[in-house]
Formats: structure tokens, C-alpha cells, sequence
């Protein structure tokens, strides 16, 4: 008799940053149960990127509020699904909930930081720890590898419509509005630019519509740069960054994006990001304790040995 598929579960419910750090242990889990159901439990905002990358037979979304009607309906999922094993990739506070909810079971394997998991993942620093690493340890009780960068390659679109003739550069000046920290000066992205264009290279400055007055002030700076803010759906970034010259941006989602699909990128750091990290294979991060101390020239330069790596 033929053994039945196991029914797998993800979990990774973080932002869209986090999402595509997390591809290389979405591939890995995938290609361990090649033979079995996976199931993704993601954001609405992110169910459709995981339905376009083809590792999941299935992807749940989860609600997000913290009413008692939506953590019933999330033990109702659970429950009906039957899962046999949970690999929680968020392992914070809301999904050791989860685990909890199965109550009085039976319960599923569970790799994670909840209480009572089969698997737990519970260790010193855990949240200080860079996150494929994190995931390297997490996964490796069940013999699964991960690779050291993503594959992307579902992600592209043509960018025509944009009008790019010759060499471009990426900037993505912004971050998420509640950490202004994480973001280099935008004099900086401006003298920046100003230097790209002296080589040829045309600044383009990706993000969302909050992040215009960053872009505003590139582009008064250096005219020759081209605001994309709020203007690009996330396989046309995919495209853009496949053909870009290069990139440079702050640790936030569309930097991540840019740096796991391939595109020589530059990611600047200070000490306001704890862990330090980005993916991609050809990733460069570039660190000050404070941006204070991270001029123009040293992320130019530290562009191109990225791109000299890469050729």
C-alpha cells in the first residue's frame, strides 16, 4: 500500500520584505515534500506572490484582526485541514496562539517557539540572529537544506511602458513609515544619483506613493533621475531589477525584492537594524553604526565592487 501525502503547513505572515527573505526555506521545505500537500498561511496582501511562485499546492490567508470570530475561524482552518506538520516561520506571539488553539487536539508535528511545540525553536538572542540563519537552524532537525540564495526566476514583467533606454540604476530611498531610522539621508540618494548620471546611468527611484517627497527631492536635485513611486506592480520591480545596472536601497521590502532577483545591489545598514541581513547572489551590505558616517562615494563604490563581482 502506497503511503498517503503528508498535509504540510507554512506559516510566515510578515511583510513583504520578510517574504522574500524567507524563499530560500520556502524552496527548501518544498523540494523536502516534493511528494506531499504544502500549504502556505500568509498575509491577503501576499497570497497572490505566493500563488504566482508555484511552491504551494495551496495558500490560506490569514485575517490578521485579533477578534474572537477570526481566531475561531483560524481554528476552524486548522482543524479542518488536519495538518500533519507545521513549520511556523513567523514563531512569534500570534502564531504560538495557534498552536494553542488545537486545543485538546490532536495536534500536528510543530516546528516553532510555541509552548508544547513537537519541534521547538526556542532559543537566546532567537530575534537577533540574521534570518536565513535562523531558518538554517529551524529547519535542520528534518534534514532540510536550505540554498544559500533564492530563486526568483517566476518574477518578471516587461517594462517597457517605462520608457528606460540605456543603463539604469535602482534607488529606494524609503522604508517603512514607522522607521524613519532605517533610512540612509536622502541628500545622500540625491548626491548619489547626481554621480550615476555622471557615468551614463539613469537614477530611478522605486517605492510607494508615501515615499514621493523622497523621490521629489532626488529628482529636484539631479533632473535627470525618473520617479517610479507608486508606479510599478511587484512583477514589474521583479523586471526592473533584473535589468538594472544596479541598485541601492535601505533595509525594506523592495530592497529585499531587488536583491534576491539577482540585481547587483547595495544594501545600507546601521545599527538601527538588528539582525543585519539581506539574500541574493549578488547582495552587498553595506554597514555604518550610523548613517552619519556613510557618505555618497563609499556606496558608490561599494556598487561597483558588487557589480565587478558579478562580471
Amino acid at each position: 500500500m502506497s503511503k498517503r501525502p503528508l498535509r504540510i503547513l507554512v506559516i510566515k505572515l510578515g511583510a513583504f520584505g520578510d517574504f522574500f527573505l524567507a524563499q530560500t526555506a520556502f524552496a527548501a521545505i518544498r523540494r523536502h515534500h516534493a511528494g506531499d500537500r504544502l500549504t502556505l498561511l500568509t498575509l491577503p496582501s501576499l497570497a497572490p506572490l505566493a500563488r504566482m511562485s508555484g511552491l504551494f499546492d495551496e495558500v490560506l490567508e490569514d485575517p490578521r484582526e485579533r477578534s474572537l470570530a477570526a481566531y475561531l475561524a483560524i481554528r476552524r482552518t486548522l482543524r479542518a485541514h488536519r495538518f500533519d506538520r507545521v513549520y511556523d516561520l513567523q514563531a512569534q506571539t500570534r502564531t504560538d496562539l495557534y498552536h494553542r488553539l488545537l486545543f485538546p487536539g490532536p495536534w500536528p508535528e510543530w516546528s516553532g517557539t510555541a509552548h508544547g511545540a513537537s519541534h521547538p525553536d526556542r532559543y537566546e538572542g532567537r530575534r537577533k540572529v540574521p534570518v536565513r540563519e535562523r531558518y538554517v537552524r529551524q529547519l535542520a532537525p528534518f534534514g532540510i537544506v536550505l540554498d544559500e540564495t533564492p530563486d526568483l526566476s517566476w518574477l518578471d514583467a516587461d517594462i517597457g511602458r517605462f520608457g528606460l533606454d540605456g543603463p539604469f540604476a535602482l534607488l529606494v530611498p524609503g522604508s517603512s513609515p514607522g522607521r524613519p531610522d532605517k533610512r540612509w539621508p536622502v541628500s545622500r540618494y540625491a548626491e548619489l544619483a547626481a554621480a550615476l548620471t555622471g557615468r551614463g546611468v539613469t537614477p530611478v527611484v522605486i517605492g510607494t506613493a508615501i515615499e514621493r517627497d523622497l523621490a521629489r527631492a532626488v529628482v529636484e536635485f539631479c533632473p535627470q533621475a525618473v520617479d517610479l513611486t507608486d508606479r510599478t506592480s511587484v512583477p514589474e520591480l521583479g523586471g526592473l531589477a533584473r535589468r538594472a545596472w544596479g541598485a541601492v536601497g535601505n533595509d525594506t521590502g523592495p530592497t529585499h525584492l531587488i536583491a534576491a532577483v539577482g540585481c547587483p545591489t547595495v544594501v545600507v545598514f546601521s545599527d538601527a537594524s538588528n539582525p543585519i541581513h539581506s539574500t541574493g547572489p549578488r547582495a552587498l551590505i553595506h554597514h555604518r553604526p550610523d548613517f552619519a558616517a556613510m557618505d555618497s562615494a563609499g556606496v558608490l563604490d561599494a556598487l561597483d565592487g558588487i557589480r565587478g563581482k558579478a562580471s
